[in-house]
């Protein structure tokens, strides 16, 4: 895997804990987007493809509770490794604006910090796994997990893995705004609907001004 050092595209990541709301604000995106007859490529980590699909299935069953941590790090990076080449650097060539549901700063977040595994090495894969490819725009929606995670009532295995592996995990995506602020949009979960999407709108846009 070959990654360019600009592409023309412009790739947009939304991450944070369970139930912080990702999904709405990738919708009013990509809705705002559409409005200004910008259609984007609207997709998601662990799942973004055929294969990783697959991988997402295995990875949330609760019915699969002897997956190791390292393990599932390796599933998560292979799922990663498949949809960067099949999907998202074809789309970031082609000029389009790619809006991703997670992507390598979950894993970090998740897979080490949470699973208290080694930071270096599961950034390490993580990073190998897709070629180093960064987002231009991370938007990290926060809440402590008890507002949000704690009150999912079905959850799967990850949102099942216990408040203090999510507490971990919120203080590693924090950790991780914090050490490259220009490419983070860092906002309360708590905020108003319109008010988040209104302020990822404009640094969206002012991007692609």
């Amino acid at each position: 895997m070959i990654i360019p050092e600009t592409t023309p595209g412009l790739f947009v990541v939304f991450e944070g804990g369970d139930g912080v709301g990702k999904s709405t604000q990738v919708v009013e995106l990509v809705t705002r987007l559409q409005n200004r007859r910008i259609e984007p490529v609207l997709t998601r980590q662990p799942g973004g493809t055929p294969i990783g699909a697959k991988l997402r299935k295995l990875l949330l069953d609760p019915g699969h509770p002897e997956l190791t941590a390292r393990t599932e790090a390796l599933v998560y990076a292979a799922d990663k490794a498949q949809h960067v080449e099949e999907v998202i650097l074809p789309a970031l060539a082609r000029g389009d604006v790619v809006v991703c549901d997670r992507y390598v700063d979950s894993m970090i977040a998740y897979q080490g910090a949470g699973r208290v595994l080694d930071l270096t090495e599961v950034e390490q894969v993580a990073r190998w796994a897709t070629g180093g490819l960064r987002p231009d725009l991370t938007v990290l929606l926060d809440i402590d997990p008890a507002e949000a995670v704690a009150n999912i009532r079905q959850q799967d295995r990850l949102e099942a893995a216990g408040l203090e592996f999510h507490r971990r995990a919120r203080e590693h995506f924090l950790r991780l705004a914090g050490e490259d602020p220009e490419r983070y949009l860092v906002l309360g979960a708590r905020e108003s609907r319109e008010s988040i999407a209104e302020k990822v709108a404009e640094k969206v846009f002012a991007l692609l001004d």
